[in-house]
This record gives structure tokens, sequence and C-alpha cells, in this order.
């Protein structure tokens, strides 16, 4: 029997469009300590000097159809206000929820800037004009429009909306894609992004598992430590794995036995003879019970 298929809905209507600003109600106020950021200064003249290259994204206003809600793009609308601009093209959201995440987001990712620059470079626009715009060496633009050369796919999309080091990117590349993809779910697990974290891996990293000529040259170490290092490396790996595997049904587990040993623990009786017969088991039950309330 098969089963039905479920209707897939958009994200975005079809079709961008060309807004008034006066009609785009943002969902929060740009600070004025956000203002006098480097990071605003910076978006602020990349927009005067090459336009705007990520459109906003705004929801319809379901009860007023010429206005619309502003789910991404506050700082960009806040400069296009500021700079005098009337009208900006826009992403048309068919829901908010795809949006969310925005609000918790602080700074753009080195994966999604990348994305922009080289939109920005596809259109035309000259790579001493985005430095200029973004006030940083050229070196700089072409060592990001580059960042996912050699990168797998698989682990560029682990890591999209991570705040990774630009030169992270450059130890990733010494190892295989198998590996890469191995190395940014560990980084993701411990939420380590770090260049030395990166490096720490590439030494980790078996030499049948990184890229013909990369072989590594660590400094302070010797052949001997490296090759345990590999072995650990490897250990833990399998172990991640097998916690990851088992992780939701051991949580959902002591879940129901805290709330079990919760409701135990409020029942008087069951607590006087605890206390009289076995009062370490009580107090070993009423330090379960404190454990998330200290978390």
């Amino acid at each position: 029997m098969t089963r039905p298929r479920l209707p897939i809905c958009q994200a975005f209507e079809e079709a961008t469009l060309r807004i008034n600003i006066s009609g785009i109600l943002p969902l929060r106020e740009v600070s004025a300590q956000v203002k006098k950021s480097v990071k605003y200064g910076q978006i602020a003249a990349s927009i005067k000097e090459v336009g705007i290259i990520e459109p906003p994204v705004v929801i319809r206003d379901r009860n007023a159809p010429d206005q619309y809600h502003l789910l991404d793009g506050h700082l960009r609308i806040e400069i296009l206000r500021e700079q005098g601009v009337a009208e900006v093209v826009c992403l048309i959201a068919t829901e908010d929820e795809a949006f969310t995440y925005n609000k918790r987001v602080s700074r753009i990712a080195i994966i999604q800037e990348h994305k922009m620059i080289l939109n920005a470079v596809q259109k035309g626009v000259p790579e001493e004009r985005l430095a200029r715009a973004l006030n940083v060496n050229i070196s700089n633009i072409r060592a990001k429009r580059n960042l996912l050369s050699g990168i797998c796919p698989e682990a560029a999309d682990l890591l999209r909306d991570k705040h990774v080091p630009l030169a992270a990117f450059t130890e990733l590349r010494k190892m295989k894609p198998l590996r890469q993809i191995e190395a940014a779910e560990l980084m993701i697990a411990m939420n380590r992004y770090s260049t030395g974290y990166a490096k720490s891996l590439v030494a980790a990293t078996p030499e049948d598992q990184l890229i013909a000529g990369r072989r590594k040259i660590i400094k302070g170490l010797t052949t001997e430590q490296i090759a345990l290092m590999e072995r650990e490396s490897a250990s833990l790996d399998r172990e991640f794995k097998v916690v990851e595997q088992t992780y939701g049904a051991d949580h959902l587990d002591l879940v129901l036995a805290t709330g079990y040993v919760n409701r135990l623990l409020s029942n008087a009786r069951v607590v006087r003879y605890l206390a009289q017969r076995h009062p370490e088991i009580l107090e070993e039950f009423q330090r379960i019970v404190d454990i998330p309330k200290a978390a």
C-alpha cells in the first residue's frame, strides 16, 4: 500500500517584490549601540558602494495588504532608511517560522558571507570595490571567495550557519571528504570551531584519510605521540557514534525515571519510611530530583 504524498509548501513566493520601505514593519529596533559598531559601518559602506546583495525577507500582513513584517534584514533596512532610499527588492516568505532563528543570530556566518561575496562577484562587482566597501584587505575578499574550495558539500552544509574561523577551513582542506564530514560533526558536537581544534583534528587523522601531499608536520610532537592521538581519536569517534545512537532513548528513560522519583518524594509516607529505614536512598533520590533545578 502506497502512502499518500504530503503537499510541499514553498517557503517563499516565486517572485521577488519591490516594496516601499515605509510599508515594512520591523520586528525589533536597531539600537544606537549597534549603529556604532564596526559591522554596521561595514554593511552601510557595502550598501552604498555595491547596493543590496542579499534581499531582505518579509511576510505579508494579513490585515493590511500594503504592509509587510520584516523577518530578516533589520540592519539593511535601517541603513537604507538612513540613506534615503524609498524602495527595496524583497523576498516574500509564506510563513514566519522559517526565519525565527534570526532572532538569535547576532552576526553572519562565514559561509553565508562567502555566498554573498560570490553573488556580488557573479553580478560583476570588482573584488577591489568589495574590499573597499567592507573595509578589508583584498586578500581577505579572495580568501572568503574561495572559502569552500576543497571542502565537500556535506561538510559545508553542516557548518553553513556556524562561526568558523577562516583558517579552520585551511585545516579541513587537508582531509579527505569523509574525514571532513566527521570533523565537522565533531566540531558541532563539541561546540568548538577554533583553528586550534581543527588542527588537533588534523593531527589525529590517519595518513590514509589526508589529502595526498598533506603530511602532518606538528612541532613538539613525535611520531609515536601522533600515532597515539590517531588511535585515541578513532576510539573517541566510535564512542561518540554509539552515544549518539542511544542518546534519545537514554534521555527519555532519564526523564521518566526522574518524574517517577519526584512523584515518590511527593508522598509523605514514602519519604518518612525512607528517612527511617533507608536514609542513604532518600538522599540519592533527592539529589536526582534536584539535578534539573540546578541545570
